[in-house]
């Protein structure tokens, strides 16, 4: 099977208009501009910081990593690196001079069998092959020009399906589901200990207890994954169950569209569609953005024009109009914090104070009485006020 078909639709998609994007475009060009004046910059880093390992070093390795890129047609020059972490990390590297780098930790590298390494490999080898460097989605959202907040959520979005994508390479370089479901759950666990009972059926019906519905996503799952660009641990558990059923895992799977189709609802829990529904708890949490948007926007003198152009992403053309009672509105934000407590789920109040950060970092920056508002909004929605430090640096989690 050609592996570029393992690429889920909504990673491509996204990545095509993206790639589209002035900043996006000027922040390329920039860092190529920045290598041709540095040529080997991260190789010499690579080799002064971690320890290149070769064939003769580590026989067992190299054989894993020949093994996925036959699988997944990867024929780019690559190095291995590992580097002392005990965490369980892996990192592609984006190619240099037609060289290809992949990173393990040493916590990795001791604690995986050979199935549960082969998926990670693969993984970081999926990023190389969908072309997941070519858009440097760190450097567009932490440069100095602010993308707009639409085009920031598009990037979080993008991200989170480049994960999927990656996974199904890592899934197509293991025997089976259950190597996979042993590799995530010893991600998770950070057990060390062999894992030969765990299967995906039992990983799976664990996290159906968590109530991964529309009315009321993600809830048990952890907080701050509603900020961070992969898709939290179930939705991505699920996701490649799926991918498992289909026939790009199987011959007599279902087709490949009903995949992408599936995926694509799981995907959208993560997605702030209390904009577009039609509900009186959408209604809630709208009204609930809406005031507190303005509240902190004007927490700093007055309202940006960066803030009013993100303010209008949302809310549309006009909605920040002359006419509007912009004290009447701040003062009806604590009546509309209570309605939203009990009317709106509590995972979708976390999708609203990450839209509300959003807007407010449209300017570049978030002053310290906009933070005290934020802070403010957050208590009051029963979300733990540390959150606020990991949705306001997101951007900053981007491994």
């Amino acid at each position: 099977m050609d592996a570029t078909r393992l690429r889920s639709r909504g990673d491509r998609e996204l990545a095509e208009k993206l790639l589209e994007e002035r900043l996006v475009k000027r922040v390329i060009t920039h860092l190529e501009k920045a290598e041709e004046k540095s040529p080997g910059g991260v190789r010499r880093r690579l080799l002064a910081t971690a320890l290149r390992v070769t064939e003769e070093m580590m026989p067992d390795v190299h054989e894993e990593v020949r093994e996925c890129r036959q699988r997944l047609s990867v024929d780019t020059p690559l190095e291995v690196y590992v580097y002392p972490d005990a965490r369980f990390n892996a990192a592609a590297v984006k190619p240099e001079a037609g060289r290809l780098f992949i990173l393990l930790s040493s916590g990795l590298l001791e604690a995986f069998p050979v199935s549960e390494r082969r998926f990670v490999i693969g993984h970081e080898l999926g990023h190389h092959l969908f072309g997941h460097h070519e858009i440097p989605i760190g450097y567009v959202l932490q440069g100095r020009e602010r993308p707009r907040p639409d085009l920031a959520l598009r990037l979080f979005a993008w991200s989170r399906y480049a994960e999927i994508s990656a996974d199904r390479a890592g899934a197509h370089c293991v025997d089976g589901p259950d190597d996979v479901a042993r590799a995530l759950f010893r991600l998770a666990s950070g057990l060390r200990r062999p894992l030969e009972g765990v299967r995906i059926e039992g990983f799976v019906a664990q996290i159906d207890e968590l109530r991964l519905e529309q009315s009321d996503p993600g809830q048990g799952a952890p907080q701050a994954d509603w900020f961070s660009t992969h898709p939290f641990s179930p939705l991505r558990l699920k996701a490649l169950k799926l991918f498992f059923e289909s026939d790009l895992a199987d011959p007599s799977g279902y087709p490949a569209g009903t995949l992408e189709a599936r995926v694509q609802e799981l995907m959208a829990l993560m997605e702030p569609s209390y904009l577009e529904e039609k509900s009186e708890m959408a209604e809630t949490a709208r009204r609930l953005l809406f005031a507190a948007a303005i509240t902190v926007a004007d927490a700093s003198e007055e309202i940006s024009e960066e803030e009013t152009k993100a303010f209008e992403v949302f809310f549309g053309e006009t909605s920040l109009g002359e006419e509007l009672d912009i004290a009447a509105i701040k003062e009806s934000l604590e009546a509309r914090i209570a309605e939203a407590n009990e009317r709106v789920p509590h995972a979708r109040r976390i999708q609203v104070l990450r839209d509300l950060c959003v807007i407010a970092r449209a300017d570049g920056h978030v002053s310290p009485e906009e933070r005290v508002v934020i802070e403010r909004i957050a208590k009051g929605l029963e979300v733990p006020v540390e959150i606020v430090t990991e949705t306001l640096c997101a951007e900053c989690d981007l491994d």
